[in-house]
């Protein structure tokens, strides 16, 4: 396994692009049976604080967690100023696409089951990354833009947990017409008195607790 070096957020490991290396904090608990990668939404990265928390309370289940970013340094310098790749939702979900198959290489992590936690266009990604592929064990959306995925929609099986604000009202009919479309098993849970970001307090705590549970359901913890 190629790593840079050990900070607060696990091993930073770097996975080959065709655009040079992508950057990823890995954390595997002792004893983990699953994995979830996080694809973050768009203009995130694995520094991101809400989805640090909730890795954090996932780790604590006994779940392992791979916080990459989907860009390389070079595209997140280009969009910063362009933002003309954090809507690439294709190029996101081959970068997941990428990490799935990397960790399916290594000897420390070929044996987890993985799943996805998506974010915003991240949620998009991780359905499109998933179509065809009986290897993804399960994928939560917070906050989600699942109608992005297009036709894959229809193509995915892993079970899916959607978590949408009650004040985001837009999002979530967003969220209910995808589910219109998908055949896969499909929930969607509703936090009470959050928006978008669920920067309410306690809220992102209630979404991390319900991520924890359901992963650790799917994927063993």
């Amino acid at each position: 396994m190629a790593t840079a070096e050990r900070g607060a957020y696990g091993l930073e490991v770097a996975i080959p692009t065709e655009k040079g290396p992508a950057y990823g904090n890995l954390a595997i608990p002792e004893g983990a049976q699953g994995m979830v990668v996080f694809a973050h939404g768009s203009g995130s990265s694995r520094h991101s604080p809400r989805n640090n928390y909730v890795a954090q309370v996932l780790r604590a289940v006994g779940l392992a967690t791979f916080m990459m970013d989907l860009l390389t340094q070079e595209e997140e310098r280009v969009d910063m100023y362009t933002r003309e790749f954090r809507f690439d939702i294709g190029l996101l979900a081959r970068r997941l696409v990428l990490a799935t198959d990397w960790l399916g290489a290594q000897d420390e992590t070929r044996e987890l089951r993985i799943g996805y936690f998506g974010s915003s266009t991240g949620a998009a990604a991780a359905i499109i990354a998933a179509a065809g592929r009986d290897d993804i064990h399960g994928i939560v959306s917070r906050g989600g833009r699942p109608d992005l995925a297009g036709p894959a929609l229809g193509q995915f099986t892993a079970p899916i947990l959607l978590i949408v604000g009650g004040f985001d009202t837009q999002v979530l009919q967003m969220n209910r017409d995808a589910m219109a479309q998908m055949k896969a098993p499909a929930e969607l849970k509703i936090v009470p008195g959050a928006s978008h970001l669920f920067e309410e307090p306690g809220k992102l705590g209630e979404v991390a607790r319900i991520a924890a549970e359901w992963f650790a359901q799917h994927l063993g913890g």
